[in-house]
């Protein structure tokens, strides 16, 4: 009889145990829901999960798709990284198409030929506007001089046809965005007609490209006209040079930490090319629609980094896609790519003093009227999770902020 009642107390205790820990959970809840309504008004959802079970700790309009602003990069290299690879490199190449000589004369031309390399430039630009995350296209000159060629009858051609020729997405009309510089299957300086982002765009980055290359050579002794041209690569041309970019993994945490709307629309172009059959945004949108689907998640995608209001997904499939990526291949490297809360890029100043400074993970993305903030938290409870906040009715921007943050912190203390 004794052990009965000591056994009945005990479930007693637990039961209570339970009951509290479900009511602080819900008021917590509660607590998210204000603040997402507070800060981002009646468009607004929500969905937090714990990875681990699947449990689903607080909604609000889950199923409601929203703008996803820049949270379209999470979809754009998700796909980049599982389908393409975290260690692959793209290529730029120099062909030739004539015979070179005893002399080192090369009767015929060379051709400069894009890969859809978003960080290819001079190591002056990229040292200071990309902290020095670039492919140096200088890297093709001694290549060439050791191939044997002093001089070219010819000239330089520049070959960008691995894209097509739209500069900008559906935002823009596809002319060259004010937001980001032209798009380019033989991309220079992310567009910029300079060594600095206050230069201005170029009109014709694969020319600008191609004439950088042949001073390049000049300086070098070859000699060769300062005049280019665009061409396509002849079928027979024979590979003279190359250099390749820095590795799909490091070019996507530049994408998503600092949220480079440039990166992520050149590489739903390269999605395209490489999976889709064109080197167009809309096949490259169609190869990431296709992924997101096949992890259990969907999206409506117009462009790679969300500067078209028009790309749609709801929380729940953002956090679906979220929680299919920790069984990725790629995963760990897409985790590690998202800005840690409060010491890096879009949120090195954010959710500092709140339990998600240095656990949580996380995409953020604004347009006007949009902010949003995803990611996965890290809990010192030893669980982890996923999150999406997706407000699209917002007035006040560092309010919207201020609330995302909170709710933020409230996942990581979960």
């Amino acid at each position: 009889m004794k052990r009965t009642l000591a056994l009945l107390l005990v479930l007693s205790a637990a039961l209570l145990l339970l009951c509290a820990s479900a009511a602080q959970a819900s008021q917590t809840c509660d607590q998210m829901r204000s603040w997402l309504h507070q800060g981002g008004g009646g468009a607004s959802g929500l969905l937090v999960v714990e990875a681990e079970s699947g449990k689903v700790v607080c909604a609000s309009a889950p199923g409601h798709q929203r703008s996803l602003a820049s949270n379209m990069k999470l979809f754009t290299t998700s796909t980049v990284l599982s389908r393409l690879g975290p260690e692959t490199r793209i290529p730029t190449k120099v062909f030739r198409d004539g015979k070179v000589d005893a002399n080192g004369v090369l009767h015929g031309s060379l051709y400069l030929q894009g890969g859809g390399d978003p960080a290819l430039g001079t190591p002056p630009f990229y040292d200071s506007y990309l902290a020095g995350l670039g492919t140096n296209l200088f890297a093709l000159t001694p290549q060439i001089k050791a191939a044997g060629i002093t001089s070219v009858t010819g000239r330089l051609y520049a070959d960008d046809t691995v894209f097509d020729r739209l500069r900008g997405v559906a935002d823009s009309g596809y002319a060259t965005s004010s937001y980001i510089g032209p798009l380019s299957g033989l991309a220079f300086n992310s567009g910029f007609s300079g060594s600095t982002s206050s230069s201005g765009f170029a009109s014709d980055p694969a020319k600008l490209a191609a004439s950088k290359l042949a001073r390049s050579l000049q300086g070098a002794g070859v000699s060769l006209p300062s005049q280019v041209a665009l061409r396509p690569t002849p079928l027979n041309a024979e590979r003279v040079a190359m250099v390749r970019s820095p590795t799909l993994d490091r070019i996507v945490d530049t994408t998503d930490v600092y949220s480079d709307n440039f990166f992520a629309e050149m590489l739903i172009k390269l999605l395209g090319a490489r999976l889709g059959g064109a080197g167009t945004t809309a096949a490259g949108a169609a190869v990431v629609e296709d992924f997101a689907g096949s992890h259990g998640s969907g999206v409506h995608a117009v462009d790679g980094s969300g500067l078209t209001r028009s790309n749609h997904a709801s929380p729940r499939q953002v956090v679906n896609l979220l929680l299919a990526m920790r069984q990725d291949p790629a995963g760990d490297d897409f985790i590690q790519d998202l800005a840690l809360a409060g010491k890096e890029g879009t949120v090195d100043e954010r959710m500092h003093g709140t339990a998600a400074y240095g656990r949580c993970r996380t995409k953020t993305g604004t347009l006007t009227g949009v902010s949003n903030l995803s990611g996965y938290c890290f809990n010192k409870s030893g669980r982890i999770m996923a999150f999406s906040i997706l407000m699209n009715s917002v007035g006040n921007l560092s309010l919207a902020h201020l609330d995302q943050d909170r709710i933020a912190g409230a996942v990581a203390g979960y």
